[in-house]
């Protein structure tokens, strides 16, 4: 396995792809390398003398301009290299397309529900209006496990701190988060579990959810039964059995829709695993598929490429909207716009905001963007969406979920035991991580750089991820991970 690779041939830095001494020599594209210093795994080398003020460049495009000169051999990291974001920009729609090659249709073993959508679960959900509640629905779930049956995948609850002492924004995103699980095609059946005097009425959230159909959603108010546990239970016991006349039968890739997101990356993910979630995406889109990516402030730096792939200039309009929406977010709250990477991202070898967004939209392929959702708005459009999220774990991959995604593909070079409350599937960026965290990894990206083709191993994975679809369970939730995380903004009472 060679040591170094450069992504892109306009590149002045190449990565190490394995732990670099000072002083050890290499040969690329033809030239002698010999390295300054020690160099780790996943951090970047300069194939040529970089002046002061001139432009790091990886993946193509700049990362950063140089903070001091910078030799041939050298390290290239936070010591010597700045951003170069700043305050809003404007946009010019240059539309640069690539038309995915067709690709014969497969399937997996889904649910479909009533209003035709496909779920890759059938679960039966528990879901409280209001943190004040979470410990009623959590005894709901333990009593309640008697009536789960071969054709239920699980009974599950969900805790959250929300749903009262909101205002404006945050109260709404509560709802549509919330709703947005109710409507979930994974949920076989839902019981939503309110207090009685919180904020986040039933009467609101049932005006936000629009029509439903009560065998399969049930609300129950805890203050007005006097045995609101016995009483949960039985409205469980008879959602567990509409849910149990649900059977897996064959649905077209077609029907499946993927979260996109990274987290704990280093300087491997957008070489190895983000580019092999990306080639999953095309995959999945040129048979009709559906995927979401999301982490707005990891596509600041990046987002010219996203932009001039949009379908049409009214989809290149929102997508300057979600940018510029977000710069404004930080501006208005006295931060930085650069204040990612994270300090695991900078061990790993991520040193600006540029260089994790170039990695990051690796995640979306080639395909054309076709729409740009707002948090908690359903997806309706098939192919490549947007989302408005931010970059936390939690936050971002939930977020998917609720505008629809089955299952999240979530690429990782730190690792990481998180789940969201559909499966989510963790890639490694290399190998030696996913010898380490064996019980977290669920496919490993680092082949990539060990000789396995792209189109081999992209190949794999897809059919890796039709058998999750179909029931094979995920790391995350044999450890019954289940995070439920809402985006807050705005003032608590």
């Amino acid at each position: 396995m060679d040591k170094i690779f450069k992504i892109n041939p306009k590149d002045n830095v190449a990565i190490a792809l394995d732990d670099i001494k000072a002083g050890e020599s290499f040969e690329l594209d033809g030239a002698p390398l010999t390295a300054r210093q020690d160099i780790s795994r996943g951090h970047k080398i300069a194939l040529c003398p970089i002046d002061k003020g001139a432009c790091v460049v990886k993946y193509g495009y700049p990362i950063g301009t140089a903070s001091e000169s910078i030799q041939t051999g050298d390290w290239v990291h936070v010591h010597n290299v700045k951003t170069r974001l700043g305050d809003l920009l404007e946009y010019t729609y240059t539309p640069s397309f690539y038309t995915l090659p067709q690709a014969e249709q497969k399937t997996f073993q889904g649910y479909i529900r009533q209003n035709g959508k496909a779920g890759i679960r059938n679960e039966v959900w528990i879901i409280p209006t209001v943190g004040c509640v979470n410990a009623i629905a959590k005894a709901i779930e333990d009593a309640s496990q008697k009536f789960c049956t071969p054709q239920i995948d699980g009974i599950f609850s969900y805790s959250h701190p929300y749903g009262c002492s909101q205002m404006g924004e945050d109260h709404i995103n509560t709802q549509k988060a919330l709703c947005g699980l109710i409507q979930h095609p994974n949920a076989g059946a839902v019981l939503v579990v309110a207090l009685g005097c919180e904020n986040n009425t039933v009467e609101q959230m049932k005006a936000r959810l629009g029509e439903y159909d009560p065998q399969r959603v049930k609300f129950i108010v805890c203050q007005e039964h006097e045995d609101e546990i016995a009483d949960g239970v039985e409205m469980v016991r008879q959602l567990c059995r509409y849910a149990s006349q649900f059977k897996r039968e064959s649905c077209p890739a077609s029907m499946l829709t993927v979260g996109l997101k990274c987290g704990g990356s280093d300087g491997l993910s957008g070489v190895t695993a983000n580019p092999l979630v990306g080639a999953f995406s095309d995959l999945l889109v040129a048979r009709g598929g559906t995927s979401i990516l999301t982490e707005v402030p990891e596509m600041f730096g990046a987002e010219t490429i996203l932009m001039n792939r949009c379908k049409d200039e009214k989809t290149f309009e929102k997508t300057v909207g979600l940018i510029n929406h977000f710069k404004q977010y930080f501006i208005d709250r006295h931060q930085s716009i650069d204040s990612n990477p994270s300090p695991g991202n900078k061990a790993g070898g991520i040193t600006t905001l540029e260089d994790k967004s170039l990695g990051c939209i690796q995640k979306g392929g080639y395909a054309t963007v076709n729409d740009v959702l707002i948090y908690g708005q359903p997806v309706s459009q098939k192919g490549l969406n947007l989302l408005q999220a931010p970059g936390n774990d939690l936050v971002a991959s939930l977020a998917t979920a609720i505008s629809g995604a089955n299952l999240v593909l979530f690429t990782t070079g730190r690792g990481t035991p998180f789940g969201c409350p559909v499966p989510t599937v963790k890639i490694s960026s290399n190998t030696p991580l996913s010898l380490h965290k064996a019980a977290w990894i669920d496919f490993n990206a680092g082949y990539l750089i060990e000789g396995t083709p792209m189109e081999k191993l992209s190949q794999t994975f897809f059919d890796y991820v039709l058998e999750v679809a179909s029931g094979r369970r995920t790391k995350s939730e044999n450890f019954d991970k289940r995070d439920l995380a809402i985006f807050k903004d705005g003032v608590t009472l």
